[in-house]
């Protein structure tokens, strides 16, 4: 099958390069100078729990000079650059191309899917430790890496996304075919929305959290706070989230920072309204009380 990548930082990148080294066609989208630097170069892979190396060539160019028709595509961009993905998926998708988003905001496929009526859409989410160290160069700051994905009604379900999952497993990618993506969904987003959340409002890396004190007391909060929406949701998670989560970060390099703390010190857009503001407003919506949410948006100036 062939296989498209938009968006090549720590997570499409990844993909990329992983299922590049196994053998697949596949296709990465990137820009400026990280493409210039794969196209020359290829996508080095520094600290992965295969090592140090790395995979060239890899085909990659930008959406302007994609001519190609995949059969999946995957969706790595930040959220707010989602919404200029879909002309171009539009442009490159056949009729039965399958669309797996992999981003940090939970509810992501539901929205693709009203702008993308005639392609099949799935929900998706990423466990990865990944960014751009520099032009090129993706830094893991862990050893996992596990995508997770499936369609929101029984009905939509396509063979194709068990041969997804085997080409993943092949590629050294745990990949999971979920039966329940919006709770599957939702739990990876308990773990992003607050790390990124109580990374930024104690302006910390990982290691912070990942001993006793102040910190590490705001992240269970923020993940006692999800949970009890989920259930208002009637989502229910099959584990207990709070230990899940905790096993999570401590297993983080203790360096690791999330793109939203990274983003917002150095001015540019961020996942904030997603990761951060929405869980106030889903609270409000359900009926739940989101304090710790609450106390951080407001610093941040969001206003209900």
């Amino acid at each position: 099958m062939k296989y498209l990548v938009v968006g090549a930082g720590g997570t499409g990148g990844s993909i990329g390069a992983f299922m590049t080294e196994a053998g697949y066609d596949v296709t990465v989208i990137a820009r400026g100078k990280h493409l210039e630097a794969i196209q020359n170069n290829g996508i080095k892979m520094e600290a992965t729990a295969k090592g140090s190396y790395t995979v060239y060539p890899i085909k990659a160019c930008d959406m302007e000079h994609y001519k190609e028709q995949p059969n999946v595509i995957f969706t790595c961009v930040k959220d707010y650059s989602l919404e200029d993905t879909i002309p171009f998926i539009k442009r490159v998708a056949r009729k039965d191309t399958v669309v797996i988003p992999m981003l940090n905001i939970y509810g992501t496929g539901s929205r693709m899917q009203e702008l993308l009526t005639d392609l099949l859409v799935t929900d998706g989410c990423i466990y990865i430790a990944a960014q751009i160290k520099e032009p090129g160069t993706i830094l893991h700051n862990g050893d996992i890496f596990r995508v997770v994905y499936g369609v929101r009604r029984p009905e939509e379900y396509r063979p194709v996304l068990e041969q997804v999952a085997t080409d993943l497993e092949d590629s050294g990618i745990r990949a999971i075919v979920s039966e329940n993506i919006k709770r599957d969904a939702l739990q990876k987003f308990s773990f992003v929305s607050p790390m990124g959340t109580c990374g930024i409002y104690y302006d910390i890396e990982a290691s912070a959290a990942q001993r006793e004190g102040k910190e590490r007391d705001t992240f269970i909060a923020l993940v006692r706070e999800i949970d009890r929406l989920a259930q208002a949701m009637d989502i229910h998670f099959a584990v207990d989230i709070v230990e899940t989560n905790l096993k999570i970060l401590d297993n983080l390099s203790p360096t690791f920072t999330t793109s939203m703390q990274r983003d917002l010190k150095q001015g540019k857009n961020s996942e904030i309204d997603g990761l951060v503001f929405e869980v106030v407003r889903l609270g409000k919506q359900y009926g739940v009380p989101e304090p710790t949410y609450e106390m951080i948006s407001e610093k941040f100036g969001f206003k209900a």
